[in-house]
C-alpha cells in the first residue's frame, strides 16, 4: 500500500472566460511524476465561458409551468431544460439525465461561487475534452523555459510511465439516492485509468471476484475535495501516490 497525499493549490485568482487553468496551475505548484491534478468543475465551465445570465433567458411555457410548481425561477428552469435529454423527476427538486450521461439535481447547474448575482454556471460541454486541454496546458508550462522547478520526482510508482504529464480529473458534487450530503464525483478525465477492474482477480480469502470495479476517478474526485475549500478559493488539488493509474 503506497502513500497518498493531497495537496491544495493555492492562489489562483478569479477565473474568467478564455483563462488557461492548465497555465496557472502549473505556476502555483510543484508537479511531480505520477500526480493527479484535480480540479473544481465550476472554474472549468468559467473558462469556457459557461456562465448565464438568467435574466438573458426566455423561459418557454413548460419551463414557466414548472418554475411555478418547483418554486423556482423560470430562467434557471429553462437552462436546465435545455442541458437535459430527459427529465426524471419533478417533485420537490428537478432530477434529470444531461446530454452527457450524468443523472443529477438541475443538470448540474447552480450558481454558487460565481461573482455576479443573477448568474448561473453550466457544466462544461465535453469535460473529457476540457481535461484533455488542461492536461496539455500543465505540460506546455513545465517545459517553458524559467518554468517553476519541480526538483527531483520521488521512486515512480508501479506501473507509472518516467515521461508522462500529471492526469487531470474534472470533479463536480453530486448527491447519491437515498444517502445525506453531497460528494464529488469524477465528470471528466484524461491520463487517468478511471476504473481498476478486479473481476476475475482473488480476494484476500481466494475467492474470485466477479462484480468489483473501483471507480479512481471518484476516489480522487472525493480526496480532493477535503482539501479544496468551497469558501476560500481553492479549486484545485494534487493528489499524489496514484501513478499506477496514470
Amino acid at each position: 500500500m503506497s502513500e497518498l497525499r493531497v495537496l491544495p493549490v493555492e492562489g489562483i485568482p478569479e477565473v474568467r472566460d478564455g483563462d488557461a487553468i492548465g497555465e496557472q496551475i502549473a505556476e502555483r505548484t510543484e508537479l511531480k511524476n505520477g500526480d493527479v491534478v484535480v480540479i473544481s468543475q465550476k472554474i472549468v465551465s468559467k473558462a469556457e465561458g459557461q456562465v448565464r445570465k438568467l435574466s438573458e433567458v426566455e423561459p418557454s411555457e413548460r419551463a414557466c409551468e414548472l418554475a411555478e410548481k418547483l418554486g423556482k425561477e423560470a430562467g434557471l428552469v429553462e437552462l436546465v431544460l435545455s442541458q437535459s435529454r430527459e427529465i426524471l423527476r419533478t417533485e420537490r427538486v428537478l432530477i434529470t439525465e444531461t446530454h452527457h450521461g450524468f443523472v443529477c439535481a438541475n443538470a448540474g447547474i447552480d450558481a454558487s461561487n460565481l461573482p455576479d448575482d443573477g448568474t448561473v454556471c453550466l457544466l462544461p460541454e465535453d469535460p473529457d475534452a476540457s481535461a484533455r486541454r488542461i492536461r496539455k496546458e500543465l505540460t506546455a508550462t513545465a517545459e517553458e523555459p524559467g518554468a517553476r522547478a519541480t526538483g527531483p520526482s520521488p521512486p515512480l510508482s508501479a506501473g507509472a510511465h518516467p515521461r508522462l504529464p500529471p492526469a487531470v480529473v474534472i470533479a463536480d458534487s453530486f448527491g447519491r439516492a437515498w444517502r445525506l450530503g453531497q460528494s464529488e464525483v469524477a465528470i471528466g478525465c484524461a491520463g487517468l485509468r478511471p476504473l481498476d477492474d478486479w473481476r476475475g482477480r482473488a480476494d484476500a480469502g481466494g475467492r474470485e471476484l466477479s462484480a468489483t470495479a473501483i471507480a479512481i476517478a471518484d476516489q480522487v474526485a472525493a480526496a480532493a475535495d477535503l482539501v479544496r475549500s468551497k469558501d476560500e478559493g481553492v479549486p484545485a488539488a494534487v493528489v499524489r501516490g496514484l501513478g499506477r493509474y496514470v
